[in-house]
């Protein structure tokens, strides 16, 4: 089978040789110079560069409509969305521009190909065109640049208000954990001196700050609720990436950093989004074909740093909920000094609690 494939295209090979020897022959009896480009050449040319950049365009709107329900969906916090919005005014420009500067290039390609008695204009210099691709990009990259900081700046500032609740999420190879402040709303000291196989963060036990923390291996977090991540690392340079929330920061050893969000769609309410909804489903057809269990949606915190052999399964699951369901939850861990958490209130208790805690 090999052999008679091969024989086809070396047999294929010398026939395309045979019909370019031929041609140059018919070319030479017609007494027509095969290197000199006519104008029909160049007419020819022109239709085909319009008809390239056509397809490519009508290829490109294809892709926006097929694939684009296969992207993130909607942003599950308040600087998630304002990060989409800025991304959005990036994606305006750039498609604008896309397909602006190269219609005008395969439209003058189209329209002004070379012609027998045509001659070119020879223009030296122009300053308004100087002054017109030099400033307008300059303007629009200052308004990106000015959008992005100010919003960076808002994510990531080092002035935190005490009623914004602070998680520390500590990455290490090849694993997250998180850390809650307790009642007094202050994270204890914590040193890589101090770790253990019974304190794997390295809390210091003399600090008081440190007692009541609570130390667990998932991520809950109320809804509508600031919340303050801040994140150290044991190892290597990690990166925490939250992409439903658009929330991403390094973890470095040595330093802690931090990032500032807000959720707004808890994980219920996200599951019934019909975007997510289509996406699920879709994944879960392709499991059935592969004898895989189904899956349901859920946040992950991820690792965008390839950071070792086990990076791909480093993730930890974030679960959005109510603020009733997060004092349950939170009443069911124990703080670092052995402690329970404050008990329920009446108000987070009952119904809500039996499904909740399963």
């Amino acid at each position: 089978m090999e052999f008679l494939i091969y024989l086809i295209l070396i047999l294929a090979a010398a026939t395309i040789w045979q019909i370019m020897r031929v041609v140059e022959l018919s070319n030479d009896l017609k007494g027509n110079d095969p290197n000199k480009v006519t104008e029909n050449d160049n007419r020819m040319n022109g239709v085909l560069m319009i008809t390239f950049i056509s397809v490519m365009f009508i290829w490109v709107i294809w892709q926006l409509f097929e694939y684009g329900s296969r992207t993130l969906p909607r942003a599950a916090s308040e600087e998630g969305q304002r990060i989409d919005d800025l991304m959005n005014f990036n994606w305006y420009i750039v498609i604008a521009v896309f397909f602006l500067t190269n219609g005008a290039l395969f439209l003058m390609a189209y329209k002004y190909y070379g012609r027998d008695k045509s001659k070119s204009a020879y223009i030296t210099h122009n300053n308004k065109l100087e002054m017109l691709w030099t400033g307008v990009p300059a303007v629009v990259l200052a308004v990106i640049i000015f959008w992005g900081i100010t919003l960076w700046n808002d994510v990531t500032q080092s002035e935190i208000s005490k009623d914004v609740r602070r998680v520390e999420v500590y990455s290490k190879q090849f694993n997250w954990v998180a850390r809650y402040s307790g009642a007094d709303k202050e994270l204890g000291k914590a040193s890589f001196r101090y770790i253990s196989a019974t304190n794997e963060l390295g809390l210091d036990s003399t600090d008081q700050h440190a007692q009541d923390d609570i130390v667990v291996g998932e991520l809950y977090l109320p809804v509508n609720e600031d919340v303050n991540l801040v994140f150290r690392s044991q190892d290597v340079i990690h990166s925490a990436f939250l992409p439903h929330f658009r929330a991403q920061m390094n973890t470095v050893p040595g330093m802690q950093t931090n990032f500032k969000f807000k959720p707004t769609i808890t994980t219920a309410d996200m599951r019934k989004d019909p975007d997510v909804v289509g996406h699920i489903a879709e994944v879960n057809a392709i499991r059935k074909a592969k004898g895989e269990k189904p899956i349901v949606f859920d946040y992950w915190l991820l690792c965008n740093k390839i950071c070792g052999a086990s990076h791909w399964n480093m993730k930890m699951k974030v679960v959005i909920v109510s603020r009733k369901e997060y004092d349950i939850w939170l009443a069911g861990q124990k703080t670092f000094g052995g402690a329970k958490t404050a008990p329920v209130t009446a108000e987070a208790s009952g119904k809500e609690k039996t499904d909740t805690i399963k």
